[in-house]
Order: C-alpha cells, then sequence, then structure tokens
C-alpha cells in the first residue's frame, strides 16, 4: 500500500521534515519567474506566488540536492523565458542530461502576429547519478494533449507525469513534488504505485487535489 500525502505549505518549511537522501525522484513544476497569467479567457484563476522573481532558485536546489538518493532522477518543468538560469543554478549541483520538449495539441494565445505560436514546454531531465532509464531509449520530444487548466493556471497532463514516473522510478518509491499546484504529481503516483510527497503554497488547490486524489483512490477499485 502507497501513501500520496499533499501538504499546505510552502516547500521551504515543509522539506526541512524530508529525511537525508531518502527521494528516488523529482517531478515538479516550480514558477518559471515570468509573472505567468493565462491568456485563456475561459480559466479564471489567481496568479501564480512567488512568480515575480527566480531568488529562490539556488536554495530551492540545494535542499533538493539533499534530500535526494544518490541516483535519483528530476524532471523539472521550465519554459524557454529563463531556461538558461535554470540550467546554471541545477547544473550546479545536478547532471543536467537532457532538455525534454512538452509538444501540447495546441498553441497559446501571446503575441498573435509578431512572434510564433507556442506549442511547446521544457522538461529539464537530470540525475544525481548514474541511474538508467526504464524501458527502451525514447524521444526527448513527448506528446500530451493540453488539460485545459481546469484545476490550476498551469495544471500538466496526468499522463504525461505518469510516463516520467514510470520512466524513472519503481513501485513503492518515493517522488517528490515541491510545487504541487493541482497535485497531478501525487494522482500519477498513486495510480501508478509510488509513494508521493506534495507541498502547495495554496490552500485552495490543496482542496481540490485531496479531491482529485480521493476520486483516482475510488477509480481503482
Amino acid at each position: 500500500m502507497t501513501e500520496q500525502t499533499i501538504y499546505n505549505e510552502d516547500w521551504q518549511i515543509g522539506t526541512k521534515r524530508i529525511a537525508n537522501n531518502s527521494v528516488d525522484l523529482v517531478v515538479t513544476d516550480p514558477p518559471y519567474g515570468m509573472e505567468f497569467q493565462s491568456n485563456f479567457r475561459k480559466e479564471k484563476h489567481k496568479s501564480i506566488q512567488n512568480d515575480t522573481n527566480l531568488d529562490w532558485l539556488g536554495g530551492w536546489v540545494k535542499e533538493l540536492k539533499r534530500v535526494c538518493k544518490d541516483e535519483a532522477h528530476l524532471y523539472i518543468f521550465c519554459s524557454w523565458h529563463h531556461i538558461d538560469k535554470f540550467k546554471q543554478e541545477v547544473g550546479a549541483l545536478f547532471n543536467v542530461k537532457n532538455i525534454l520538449i512538452w509538444e501540447k495539441n495546441n498553441t497559446g494565445m501571446g503575441d498573435l502576429e509578431g512572434d510564433y505560436a507556442p506549442k511547446y514546454e521544457m522538461i529539464l531531465f537530470c540525475s544525481n547519478g548514474t541511474k538508467k532509464l526504464k524501458g527502451g531509449r525514447d524521444s526527448n520530444i513527448l506528446k500530451a494533449k493540453r488539460t485545459g487548466n481546469v484545476n490550476h493556471p498551469t495544471e500538466k497532463p496526468i499522463n504525461l507525469i505518469s510516463y516520467l514516473i514510470e520512466k524513472s522510478s519503481n513501485k513503492g518509491d518515493l517522488v517528490l513534488d515541491t510545487f504541487a499546484g493541482s497535485c497531478g504529481t501525487a494522482i500519477a503516483s498513486r495510480q501508478k504505485e509510488r509513494n508521493c510527497i506534495c507541498f502547495e503554497i495554496e490552500e485552495d488547490y490543496c482542496k481540490v487535489a485531496n479531491e482529485r486524489l480521493f476520486a483516482t483512490s475510488l477509480s481503482l477499485f
């Protein structure tokens, strides 16, 4: 029996309770440092907390280094806007193996006439050692439909998270998400029989996430 726990708490406080060298896998979607606001009219969400700068990034990477096992993998969602900063900070303590491209089924809005339509996000794939990926050698372009952001303004597809979890962990392993949002990592972890710890600072998102997690439990039996 695995356990998935969602804490309504800032990662800077919550991760202090996590033991050294105990996390097998990190899957997380941190603030991109770009003051994200959705341009889709039907999405009515509050702005992302701590998304005005990346001053927290160095301390966050150090804390991940402390809690991760020597062979842990990390998947960190990111945007092209500050990919260089993320690579620099994360690469100082982890081995940045690749930048995966999540290709969405539709495009964002943005500058409709003066720019190319955005249809992807980036995922830093990092390693804390030499652990191999499970299964075959897949492409670094991952295709998954956009969720519609019903539960969170930057919600990620459960099937995409599940894929990453299966590639880099085993049943019973511990998965960490320090910026949980709608807690798709917890839901995917339950589906794939992994333990999971999530931290999300917004109480409303935690309530929705726990409801979704409970519904997932019912669907498994």
